[in-house]
């Protein structure tokens, strides 16, 4: 199927877990998944203020001063956290970014904009902050950022759902909220399968048993699924036999909210992880039209079938490395996130469009997504090894290159271009 049936079975399979509600304080909010609504107590700002350093003015009070050729007088000076008096017609006040803006005055002119001169000849007295010179006018509310610009009071600032990011927290803190309520983190197994598998330190390069590889998948998914603000848990790698994969996965059902596999999930006969989950619940999609990443699943743990309640979804990831990667970003993690109550609308980032720095000369039947980075004119470059054993050309990349099945490509053609940052958070 393609890649966007099989994101909308998924997230179709997936129901948000039951609410549970936690109060945590704005610096432990990161990551998390916001249970209520945040509703502004107040607005913000909370005053007409001031966006540049320079003088509040009227406008009209400007007008006719450049054309009598005059200056003003500045009458006060108005700080950030000062208060200042009504303008005075004919009048400016000095003012700092951030100082609300005296009464009467309708626009701000920056300092770049103003000179500072002596006192115009036959002036009666001298102001507080003496004389200047404006050199344009200004238009009405010109450098002024206006009273609920940012967030309006008794509005919806952060809606329940949302995946919180440090910018959230900083909203929440404009509002004076020191707490947020928020979902459980989701508990995640993260289940590596095939008896080549050995940790990285149990055994030394040179030690490396024939046919042995180190378990790189892990330490590429475990940070991934942390970003999410998920708890990991990591379980030994299960062996190529039917029999221990079953029992390990239904262990693990009962345990977690997920469970998420890397190999075992192809054609080949040591490959155990596809009909373990159909012996224990229900297979709801296997491979997807897509490269690399062919042999993503994804099923259901029947919990009830092991004294347990409801179902745990278990996402078979491929075990090579690349293509363990694209499969998690473009299908795990939107439905884990949606798994974890995140609002169907922010659990996938939409793709950007970028031109080829490359050709693209020979089509493939399926979708492919291709390790790019971006050069300085902002045209995609392509790793030249796209083998999805060729972890490297992750870590070389900052995106994938969305190219459709049998589309060729010359350079200077348009592409959809996934940013690998929009998958961090």
């Amino acid at each position: 199927m393609t890649l966007e049936e099989a994101l909308q079975r998924l997230l179709q399979a997936v129901q948000p877990l039951p609410l549970t509600v936690e109060r945590v304080p704005l610096e432990e909010a990161d990551t998390r998944v916001l249970a209520e609504d945040v509703v502004a107590a107040l607005d913000v700002p909370g005053f007409d203020n001031s966006q540049m350093d320079g003088y509040a003015v009227r406008v009209a009070d400007v007008q006719a001063a450049l054309t009598a050729d005059q200056p003003l007088p500045v009458t006060q000076r108005v700080a950030a956290g000062d208060f200042g008096v009504s303008l005075s017609p004919g009048t400016v006040a000095r003012i700092f970014t951030g100082a609300p803006l005296p009464a009467g005055a309708d626009a701000v002119v920056m300092q770049e904009e103003a000179q500072i001169v002596d006192p115009p000849p036959g002036a009666a007295q001298q102001p507080a902050h003496g004389w200047v010179r404006l050199t344009r006018v200004p238009d009405r509310g010109q450098w002024v950022r206006r009273r609920g610009e940012d967030v309006a009071c008794a509005t919806v600032a952060l809606p329940a759902g949302r995946w919180l990011r440090p910018a959230d927290l900083g909203v929440a803190a404009s509002l004076g909220v020191p707490q947020l309520s928020v979902r459980r983190r989701l508990r995640v197994a993260l289940a590596p399968t095939g008896n080549e598998l050995v940790q990285p330190g149990a055994v030394p390069p040179q030690a490396l048993p024939p046919g042995a590889i180190y378990n790189s998948s892990r330490y590429l998914l475990v940070p991934l699924l942390r970003r999410l603000g998920m708890e990991v848990t990591v379980l030994p790698v299960l062996p190529d036999e039917r029999t221990a994969t079953e029992r390990a996965l239904a262990e693990a059902a009962l345990r977690f909210d997920a469970i998420v596999t890397t190999g075992g999930v192809s054609v080949g006969e040591a490959d155990h992880v596809k009909p373990a989950v159909q012996a224990l619940g229900q297979l709801d999609l296997w491979q997807v039209s897509m490269k690399p990443g062919k042999p993503f699943m994804h099923g259901q743990i029947d919990r009830t079938r092991l004294g347990g309640q409801g179902a745990c979804p278990v996402f078979g990831l491929p075990g090579n490395p690349v293509s363990s990667f694209v499969t998690f970003v473009l299908l795990a993690r939107p439905a884990l996130l949606a798994l974890a109550g995140v609002a169907p609308a922010s659990t996938m980032p939409s793709p950007l469009r970028a031109r080829v720095a490359f050709d693209w000369p020979r089509p493939d039947v399926r979708r492919e997504f291709v390790r790019v980075r971006r050069n300085a004119q902002g045209e995609l470059e392509v790793f030249a090894n796209q083998n999805s054993s060729v972890l490297t050309s992750v870590a070389w990349a900052d995106g994938l290159a969305d190219i459709p099945a049998g589309v060729t490509l010359a350079r200077g053609d348009e592409v959809a271009y996934w940013p690998l940052a929009a998958f961090w958070g």
